[in-house]
């Protein structure tokens, strides 16, 4: 599979600010056909296309508003209707918050991994497409463990385990699909802003400590990495990105 994003059809869920917003304009200027930006703001969404279009020219982005934990059978089948194939996804949309343990697992993984089968499916070589690349934003915590974010952890180890199965060289080989994670430490957005864990005042206080102490870094630093990955890694590998570092596999 050539390993290049130019010409690529691309759709980022959660892509209208931080993270997805970057990678889109990262790949943009290496080359991709196309963005398609799937976000629950209209708001955010619309900005995001109207600057992502003004920097590279009209029609290069477009905005589907998408609740992911709903509208995948809708939104899906509308994007392959209109633009036929679809050649990289990027599941980036997710949230934060250990108070709500079924909000975060059905946005976290089940949407994910309803999403990856849905563009699997679509890009599978032996069933006719033309292969492709799904990737998945994991985290730092989907291998490291602290006590801090219990939940959240629990559903990032979960897109791990899924994305090294899915992605495993037998189905790569397969179907011409391949799949890998995006690992990124402590990242500047707005989800991590104020994060919530488990309702405990004395364990939230050593969290704010510990927060401190790391090593943190900027939205474009994941953007790059992702950059990065796509270009050179194989399926159903991890990468980490953290504190602006080059990127490391994830043994």
């Amino acid at each position: 599979m050539a390993k290049d994003l130019k010409n690529k059809v691309v759709v980022i869920t959660g892509g209208a600010v931080g993270i997805g917003y970057e990678i889109g304009d990262k790949f943009l200027q290496k080359g991709a056909k196309l963005i398609i930006i799937l976000d629950l703001s209209e708001k955010h969404g619309t900005e995001a296309v109207k600057k992502l279009n003004a920097k590279h020219g009209d029609n290069r982005s477009v905005f589907i508003k998408c609740d992911v934990t709903k509208d995948l059978e809708a939104v899906s089948k509308k994007i392959i209707d209109t633009h036929k194939h679809v050649d990289v996804l990027i599941n980036n949309a997710g949230i934060l918050d250990d108070l709500s343990p079924r909000k975060t697992i059905e946005i976290n993984v089940t949407a994910l991994i309803e999403w990856s089968l849905k563009f699997w499916d679509h890009m599978r070589r032996d069933k006719g497409g033309n292969g492709g690349t799904i990737m998945n934003l994991a985290s730092i915590y989907g291998y490291r463990v602290d006590p801090y974010l219990p939940v959240y952890q629990a559903s990032k180890f979960a897109v791990m385990g899924f994305t090294r199965s899915l992605g495993y060289p037998y189905n790569y080989n397969r179907t011409g699909v391949r799949v890998v994670a995006i690992n990124p430490g402590f990242t500047e957005t707005a989800l991590t802003h104020a994060p919530k864990t488990v309702d405990d005042k004395e364990l939230q206080d050593d969290f704010v400590k510990f927060l401190k102490e790391q090593a943190w870094q900027k939205v474009d630093a994941v953007a790059n990495a992702a950059v990065e990955i796509f270009e050179k890694t194989e399926s159903g590998t991890a990468w980490l990105i953290e504190g602006s570092r080059p990127i490391v596999e994830v043994k």
